[in-house]
């Protein structure tokens, strides 16, 4: 006989104030049994999971609430409280302390992110995800912190509420109350489905003046993935995106269809796609017999030479700017494509600098791209940004006596440099061996590790 016990439910138990007995699976003979057991442990086990998540939310939420009530700890004292204060910008003070609180709730969340290892995105996101069903979905967000429903169910129903009208309070209690139960049996993706689907029911808007407002965010982004691989993501018009994937698709399963063709229809799609683009590029240029602007010409190849490899006695990878390690093949492409080149040359043991070529742009150019190559991302806790795309800044700022040197510069994206520059977060360096470090506002201590980490 199975102990009745070992099945209570887990939820309706500790709603009730009374704690489910421990017990351990692998006492249990191989009889069958065990699978019943397990299962019903391991629900008990994503119950509580589900409502230690809910809770993570709610305090990620309450700290990011906290700093922007009281921004002092994370930016310091508000020096719109002195009557003889004026500010250098001549913006009013309501526009200053609304500045304060932004970055103070900007530098707690990054503090949580290097605390509870997320990225500040992730951070930002669960406590906007929180506010949104605590104000608008109080029925799902009550569910969600009795473990009845998965975070990417409560994530979904947040993300598409958040998107409803500010002042629109009957069309959230009908999400709301429409999503409740769905919330908490379907599974997350037939949930998302519904929730989109609910959500355009709802809302009080007509679609013809959402799309309007939503093509303003049409988007490109890139992602560099494992193997020299990365992926590319397009956010525009439905219509276009699908008209372009079908056209895509019917090449693809064109070309599947002929003699010889080994490829798999997932293979000749991403060729197709990469084809497509790269005929237009072509065709444009060609077309263009004018001198080529700077986006069409072809890029200059930032080489990381180790000396052994320098001396063909070596296989150590290239490097790509912007991306990382990259096979050798695509590498010697690029360099019989580039049209200027920037050499570094590193120890083989120690791989400290040895010598930098800087004949190819003036020196303030030179040095940015040294600075580049040496540090490849941004300096903040976390950040990936690539150093192309950072601002670099002086460490130590230049009306303080900070030089224009590459030991008082780093490469810091808008984000990370606003950060250092206006609140409590310090970025350290030890003048000796080069190595940098973070102090955050509560005292912790970050170092900045050197690419590739």
């Amino acid at each position: 006989m199975l102990d009745p016990d070992r099945f209570l439910d887990e939820v309706a138990a500790r709603d009730a104030g009374i704690e489910p007995p421990e017990f351990d699976i692998a006492e249990l003979d191989t009889n069958g049994e065990s699978h019943t057991a397990a299962v019903a442990a391991l629900e008990g086990i994503n119950a509580r999971a589900r409502v230690l998540i809910a809770d993570e939310y709610a305090g990620i939420a309450e700290v990011l609430r906290d700093a922007a009530a009281c921004p002092d700890p994370w930016v310091g004292p508000d020096p719109t409280l002195d009557p003889a204060w004026l500010d250098p910008q001549g913006r009013s003070t309501a526009a200053v302390r609304a500045e304060r609180r932004d970055i103070a709730v900007r530098a707690a969340a990054m503090d949580l992110a290097v605390r509870l290892g997320m990225s500040e995105n992730m951070i930002r996101t669960r406590a906007a995800n929180a506010e949104t069903l605590q104000t608008r979905c109080p029925k799902i967000w009550a569910a969600f912190r009795s473990g009845r429903i998965v975070a990417q169910n409560a994530a979904t129903a947040a993300a598409q509420a958040a998107t409803l009208p500010a002042r629109a309070k009957d069309a959230w209690a009908t999400f709301d109350e429409q999503l409740e139960k769905s919330a908490q049996t379907l599974v997350p993706g037939k949930f998302r489905v519904r929730a989109r689907v609910v959500r355009e029911r709802v809302h009080p808007e007509h679609i013809d003046d959402r799309h309007k407002r939503a093509m303003d965010e049409r988007n490109v982004w890139f992602q560099p993935e494992a193997d020299g691989m990365a992926s590319l993501t397009v956010f525009g018009a439905a219509d276009k995106v699908l008209a372009t994937y079908r056209y895509v698709d019917a090449h693809a399963r064109h070309l599947r269809a002929q003699d010889g063709e080994e490829r798999t229809l997932a293979q000749l799609r991403a060729d197709a796609a990469l084809d497509c683009f790269a005929a237009g590029i072509s065709a444009e240029a060609e077309a263009d017999t004018s001198k080529s602007p700077a986006w069409r010409s072809r890029a200059a190849v930032a080489m990381t030479v180790p000396a052994l490899t320098l001396l063909n006695e070596g296989d150590e990878p290239a490097t790509l700017d912007g991306y990382g390690p990259i096979d050798t093949e695509t590498a010697r492409r690029l360099a019989g494509e580039a049209s200027s080149w920037v050499r570094i040359l590193t120890h083989p043991v120690t791989g400290t600098v040895l010598d930098v070529d800087r004949t190819t742009y003036q020196v303030p150019n030179a040095l940015r791209r040294w600075l580049g190559v040496r540090d490849q991302v941004c300096a903040g806790p976390g950040c990936t940004r690539s150093a192309r795309d950072c601002d670099i800044d002086h460490r130590l700022d230049w009306q303080y006596g900070g030089k224009t040197a590459d030991t008082n510069l780093s490469p810091l994206c808008e984000q990370h440099h606003v950060i250092k520059t206006k609140s409590k977060w310090v970025l350290y360096r030890d003048d000796i061996t080069g190595a940098k470090w973070w102090v955050t506002p509560t005292s912790l201590t970050l170092p900045v590790e050197p690419p590739p980490f």
